[in-house]
């Protein structure tokens, strides 16, 4: 019980211990790497992007059951 009151001097103290420690620590560079964006990717003109969607259509009791599932646990997330 008496390290729930001093949990701020613990955090503090964990933080002077483990900035310090970040900075000497030997962590290579980040290095990014180029992208190319393939000519078929582009919608241009008279090209244009199309998306296919394989999937069943829901039945309307279908969709109100997801729905009221959906209502049901964001409630609970709260």
């Amino acid at each position: 019980m008496n390290v729930l009151k001093h949990m701020e001097a613990i955090f503090i103290a964990a933080a002077l211990v483990a900035v310090p420690a970040g900075y000497l620590a030997k962590v290579p560079d980040a290095h990014a790497a180029s992208y190319s964006v393939s000519d078929a990717a582009i919608a241009s003109g008279d090209k244009m992007a199309v998306v296919t969607v394989s999937a069943k259509r829901l039945d309307a009791a279908e969709k109100s059951e997801l729905l009221a599932l959906d209502t049901v646990t964001a409630g609970s997330r709260m």
